[in-house]
């Protein structure tokens, strides 16, 4: 089940955005092959990782001309393939672009990498923290007067990376079910990255967003719209920006707004923000969320994946599943027709090479001279 049911990508092994699209992809329905590399894995436990949920594992060595040739014979049966190397790696390897599309002139060819496969910083290494630092996203993530603070690897490889790969290959899919012709993706963490800031650089060419770290509303500089310490030492997070929500909140904290300075004049911030810090060290976080969850404040805990786990709303939307006792996001976002199956758990890198390789057309001859050759690995 799932929308891209029917829909056949190669995933070639990488780690990071590349396996989140492909994850993705497969999450919906669509029948993804990942290759790995023979050799050791990149990652200590391969077969424990999420990001490799849902999909068909085969090993293919990709130095050796029989296992390239097979590679080559993959890509005639597929629709899309992604990979996340360096740009020229795919070249060198004989899988670029230009065989693969020779191949299969439908074929979407995704390509993730950090800055772009154009440009003076093409061939440089990186990571997440490098692009994020380059598109004006990571500037502006911090407490004023402090330096920035990491989010994770969520704005450059995960949502502005696997995402937008994603993104990519479904938009070149429905074009090429139009036009008949596949064509290259340039999906990079750099692009993706300057993409999910496209409203703050529209606030600030309005005059409405300072460059300064902390000092807007979205950034912890309006005090209600920030997190807050309670009396057993665990955080609240309030998003009470409009009059409306704010006025809740003020009556939820019995707070007179008499009491306070005007809300949006930023020299006040300060003394609003001490006034709410002071009330909410006065509850515990569960007392909180008594009064204040559900209600018209724009209030909610901050809670750890393990306590996210258990709250009421991700679990009526059984937004976590558990495989093989891995605790997850289940597949998103949600479809009235064409919902996903759960996913299957992880498998180990060439647990299903024969049998994937056969679905995917290779004959069992076939097959058996590209093991014979030490072109493919993995159990028969």
């Amino acid at each position: 089940m799932g929308p891209l049911q029917g829909t056949k990508v190669i995933e070639i092994a990488g780690i990071g955005p590349s396996p989140f699209a492909a994850m993705m992809l497969s999450d919906m329905g669509a029948d993804v092959l990942r290759v790995d590399r023979i050799g050791p894995p990149a990652l200590p436990h391969p077969g424990s990782d999420p990001l490799t949920r849902g999909r068909s594992r085969v090993v293919i060595d990709l130095k050796h001309p029989q296992g390239i040739e097979c590679a080559l014979e993959l890509c005639a049966e597929a629709d899309a393939l992604i990979e996340g190397f360096r740009p020229g790696v795919m070249e060198r390897l004989g899988l670029g672009p230009e065989p693969c599309l020779a191949r299969n002139p439908r074929l979407v060819y995704g390509r993730m990498t950090g800055w772009g496969q154009t440009g003076p910083l093409a061939q440089a290494a990186g990571h997440d923290i490098n692009y994020v630092a380059l598109s004006g996203a990571l500037h502006a993530i911090g407490r004023a007067g402090d330096k920035p603070v990491v989010p994770l690897s969520l704005v450059g490889d995960f949502g502005g990376g696997g995402m937008l790969l994603a993104f990519g290959v479904v938009c070149g899919l429905l074009e090429a079910q139009r036009s008949g012709q596949g064509q290259v993706i340039d999906a990079a963490m750099l692009d993706g990255a300057s993409l999910l800031m496209t409203m703050f650089f529209g606030l600030r060419g309005a005059g409405a967003f300072r460059e300064e770290r902390g000092s807007n509303l979205f950034d912890g500089g309006w005090p209600a719209y920030d997190t807050y310490e309670t009396a057993d030492g665990k955080h609240v997070a309030i998003g009470a920006l409009e009059p409306a929500f704010y006025a809740e909140l003020l009556r939820k904290l019995e707070l007179d707004p008499q009491s306070l300075p005007p809300r949006m004049k930023r020299k006040h911030w300060p003394e609003i923000r001490e006034r709410l810090a002071q009330r909410f060290k006065q509850r515990t976080r569960a007392e909180w969320c008594e009064l204040l969850e559900g209600s018209d404040a724009c209030f909610a805990p901050v809670l750890s994946m393990s306590e996210s786990a258990e709250h009421p709303q991700v679990r009526a939307r059984h937004g976590l599943i558990e495989l093989d006792g891995v605790l997850q996001p289940a597949p998103a976002p949600r479809f009235s027709r064409t919902q996903p199956d759960t996913p299957a758990p992880p498998s180990q890198p060439g647990a299903d090479t024969d049998v994937a390789l056969a679905r995917w057309g290779v004959n069992p001859e076939r097959i058996a001279a590209l093991r014979a050759a030490g072109a493919i690995a993995g159990p028969q």
